[in-house]
């Protein structure tokens, strides 16, 4: 398939995913289910399916800057690096909600990590787990 036919397909799968997670306070194990693996594992065989069609007649590699650069001017391996971030960004995003679900934080402080890891990755991440930090502190102190 062509790459530039496939780009807007993995986004609006991948937004599928996002949107389950912002429904995940009221079905929690379709959410879980769609945004943890469904919508990872989909992403993962088109990712796969492009680095095993194209890697090889790719030019460049992961050893310096310059050859990511050089790699990623492939239309087709550039769509696979765009599918590995959609992948990997929601499966943290999924991570993330099923956390906080399990130790109790609230929906409205996760939802910031959720936008954040949707758009800039690690940065939601980091903030849920400041987040997660602060609430391991504040407990601790409860009880000392």
């Amino acid at each position: 398939m062509n790459p530039d036919t496939l780009f807007p397909f993995a986004n609006m799968t991948a937004m599928a995913g996002w949107v389950a997670l912002l429904a995940s306070p009221f079905i929690p194990r379709v959410s879980d289910v769609i945004a943890s693996t469904v919508i990872p594992l989909l992403l993962a065989v088109a990712y796969a399916g492009f680095v095993l069609a194209f890697w090889a007649g790719a030019q460049g590699g992961f050893d310096t800057l310059a050859n990511v650069e050089l790699l990623f001017q492939s239309r087709e391996m550039l769509l696979a690096g765009w599918l590995h971030y959609l992948a990997f960004d929601l499966f943290v995003g999924a991570w993330i909600a099923r956390t906080a679900r399990a130790e109790g934080v609230s929906f409205f402080l996760v939802v910031p990590c959720l936008a954040l890891t949707f758009l800039f990755g690690p940065v939601g991440f980091l903030l849920f787990s400041a987040i997660r930090a602060v609430r391991l502190r504040s407990a601790s102190s409860l009880t000392a």
